[in-house]
């Protein structure tokens, strides 16, 4: 005969061991987790990651390839004398020595800065205003934005040869519209200014409808509750455009400058193709008066018609310390400080 169990409170006994019985786990069991080895806590050595690396290894050997060696043997070649074919003369400092002489390279210079400031200023500005327009539309903005930005992915040199075409003094269309109007003509190819203008105009169609899409996508992230609160408070359009809209889009402000800073004082295109084929003695000479020499267009003439490898690449150094010049001291001023 086989008792009965026993029930009630006597049935429940206490768990012997080391921690507190676990209702439906065994007596004596540890409910802690059981700890990884110490090997599975150490890092995976680097050579465990080759497969990664050599995934993305493409990318890096057409960088140094392409665009960090080139970069290099051009900082070399600006302490040498180099024709392209013989030995290289080893020459020191002479090439910078005769740059800060040479009177065409400061031109050059001027004329970049000139076209820069020509092209960049008035560029950004219509492109806010466009963008702030754009932004406060409701319908067929997508067909504006293509609109805008056709321009930008255009070729350069269509638009140099049409510009050329439309600025002509012997049978452009403006010089035609201002004959008409009982206007005096503007040999727009002739003087050294309007070829600047001409160059910037060529940059400024260029590049606004790049900036507008910028400008436009910062504008649509400005919250809306801002202007409403704005509005309440009575403040009227351009207090909201002053005081709200342009602070916020400083940081895009500031990335616009930068990129215009970049793109515009390397201008090559423009020039090269405007006056390419109307420069009697060089092709590469920026027009009459070297009005339209660049420094970039100047370094391709040292470059690569007179062969003089050495002094092209010591331009094209000075170049990058004027672009890096120029970026630090737009951060400075459009960036403005952080506790702003």
């Amino acid at each position: 005969m086989v008792a009965d169990r026993p029930t009630g409170p006597a049935a429940v006994t206490p768990s012997r061991g080391r921690g507190r019985g676990v209702p439906g786990r065994p007596a004596g069991v540890s409910t802690r987790r059981p700890t990884r080895a110490a090997g599975d806590r150490r890092r995976r050595p680097v050579r465990s990651y080759w497969r990664e690396y050599l995934a993305i290894s493409p990318f890096y050997v057409v960088f140094v390839g392409f665009s960090l060696a080139p970069v290099l043997f051009t900082l070399y070649l600006a302490f040498q004398r180099w024709d392209g074919i013989g030995e290289m003369q080893f020459v020191g400092l002479d090439q910078f020595r005769f740059l800060v002489k040479d009177s065409t390279f400061w031109l050059s210079v001027w004329n970049t800065v000139v076209i820069w400031v020509l092209a960049t200023f008035p560029m950004l500005a219509i492109a806010l205003v466009l963008a702030a327009a754009l932004n406060s539309r409701t319908r067929s903005v997508g067909f504006y934005r293509m609109t805008f930005f056709v321009p930008n992915i255009t070729s350069i040199v269509a638009a140099a040869i049409f510009f050329f075409a439309v600025f002509s003094s012997q049978y452009g269309i403006v010089n035609a519209t201002l004959h008409a109007l009982g206007l005096p003509e503007v040999g727009w190819m002739q003087n050294a200014w309007t070829i600047r203008i001409v160059i910037a105009l060529l940059m400024t169609w260029q590049w606004t409808g790049y900036n507008v899409i910028i400008y436009l996508a910062g504008l649509q992230a400005i919250p809306t509750e801002l202007y409403e609160a704005a509005r309440i408070d009575g403040a009227n359009a351009v207090q909201i455009f002053f005081r709200i809209t342009l602070p916020l889009l400083r940081p895009i402000i500031l990335f616009t400058v930068i990129v215009s800073t970049v793109t515009g004082l390397q201008s090559f295109t423009e020039p090269q193709v405007l006056f390419g084929s109307t420069a009697a003695t060089n092709p590469n000479s920026g027009g009459p008066g070297q009005a339209g020499l660049t420094m970039m267009l100047y370094f391709y003439q040292q470059a690569f018609t007179y062969n003089d490898y050495g002094y092209g690449a010591a331009i094209v150094w000075v170049l990058c310390l004027l672009i890096l010049g120029f970026v630090i001291l737009n951060w400075r001023i459009v960036g403005g400080n952080r506790d702003d």
